[in-house]
């Protein structure tokens, strides 16, 4: 699409390279934010023979969270071309943003229906289908006149039918073909998108999809932030609780020290300094796919986190004193290494930029996790929190003078550092 266009119906405005988020896209993220909440509360509910969380639980809440992720992002790429709150886009964008709060109300019945009431899988990949639908219906107009951009999408329609038919099969059933199916539905969505290639999407501001995806980083961050409250929100106040929520937000101001310090201002710089075909592949790789382990492992630190304020609140017998194990403990750290390797993976694909710090720090943590069952839950805690200090402690004297030049240098879309 060309130019904005004004139809019989409806307005459609274009999305410009120095455009900014609007105030309905961050209203429709406000569902995205409930969605990370449920996932994390049915990952903390979906406990083993040992009423805790297995490995089970974090499977599927990774499958989910890939679902509702590619919700989002196919809207990130839709708003990247027209104004989301002008004309039919408004309407669109409110349609699919009602869908999707029933997806995430849907959440805890995805898998396993609760008796009584509606068929919880079949109400999740509906509302799903639904979703899906709406984006593309939008999209084909938006692309009246870009013939590249329609091929595109007919290109991308089997995907979205594979998905949708795959999630609506795996609501009949249960157990290990129930996550099969579930697996293959991700896979047609992300395996088709990445098969059909990038040469036929548009991505009109750099700025725009970056901002969108920033904000995503941010509600994610705030959702382990929520996770520190609600895991304590029943217990006694106590210096243990106070000991670990410091610890918790010491460990989310460092991973969001290290998304938005100077990381995101390189691969946003990166991302404006190419065009047409290259940016649209850049985009689709940095920011569609490799942030998605950015949010999930953020997730999964908040259910880590979640689990830890419990055992230092003393909920269901525990006490400090008690050990940090399974699941929960691998998402406290996995999640953490997991943020840190995709930043890595980010920056390698904007500006090919090895981070060894961080690759070092991540597998640090992996390392240490076998040993962190063995010691009392604050000491766990206080290990990764000094893990990540030390990350941006280096990082800041190390590459202060880089830092300084990222930061303050003029906003040209070309920028060029070895940190971030």
């Amino acid at each position: 699409m060309s130019e904005p266009r004004t139809g019989k119906r409806s307005k459609l405005e274009r999305v410009r390279e120095s455009s900014t988020a609007t105030t309905l896209e961050l209203f429709f993220d406000l569902v995205f934010v409930f969605a990370l909440t449920q996932v994390t509360a049915l990952m903390a509910e979906d406990t083993g023979d040992h009423g805790q969380p297995g490995g089970g639980a974090l499977l599927r809440g990774g499958l989910i969270m890939a679902v509702i992720w590619w919700c989002w992002v196919c809207y990130s790429w839709l708003s990247n071309q027209v104004k989301a709150d002008e004309g039919l886009a408004r309407t669109a964008m409110l349609g699919a943003m009602a869908a999707m709060f029933a997806i995430a109300i849907a959440i805890p019945e995805s898998f396993d229906d609760i008796p009584g009431g509606l068929d919880g899988p079949v109400v999740f990949a509906f509302c799903y289908l639904l979703v899906r639908v709406v984006h593309l219906v939008l999209f084909w107009i938006v692309a009246d006149g870009d013939a590249g951009l329609r091929a595109q999408l007919v290109r991308f329609a089997p995907t979205m039918v594979a998905g949708t038919v795959l999630l609506l099969v795996a609501a009949q059933t249960s157990g290990t073909a129930q996550l099969l199916l579930w697996l293959a539905a991700v896979v047609a969505d992300y395996g088709g998108t990445l098969v059909i290639g990038a040469r036929g999407w548009r991505l009109n501001s750099a700025s725009h999809f970056v901002e969108r995806h920033g904000l995503i980083v941010i509600i994610a961050l705030g959702e382990s932030i929520v996770a520190i409250g609600v895991g304590v929100n029943h217990l006694p106040i106590s210096w243990p609780i106070i000991g670990g929520a410091v610890l918790g937000l010491t460990t989310a101001a460092c991973l969001w020290w290290a998304y938005f310090d100077t990381h995101v201002m390189v691969a946003e710089r990166a991302l404006a300094a190419v065009s047409g075909h290259e940016r649209a592949r850049m985009a689709r790789a940095a920011f569609t796919y490799l942030h998605l382990p950015i949010v999930v492992g953020v997730v999964m630190l908040a259910l880590g986190l979640k689990k830890a304020l419990g055992y230092l609140g003393g909920a269901d017998g525990h006490s400090p004193a008690d050990h940090l194990h399974g699941a929960p403990l691998w998402a406290l750290f996995g999640g953490t290494a997991l943020y840190l390797l995709a930043q890595a993976a980010v920056s390698w694909r904007c500006n090919r930029m090895v981070k060894p710090h961080r690759l070092v720090a991540a597998a640090l943590l992996v390392g240490l996790t076998p040993l962190m069952g063995l010691v009392p839950v604050l000491v766990a805690l206080v290990v990764l929190t000094a893990v990540l200090v030390a990350l941006i402690a280096f990082e800041w004297v190390h590459y202060r003078a880089v830092r300084a030049e990222v930061r303050h240098a003029p906003h040209t879309g070309h920028g060029h550092a070895h940190q971030g």
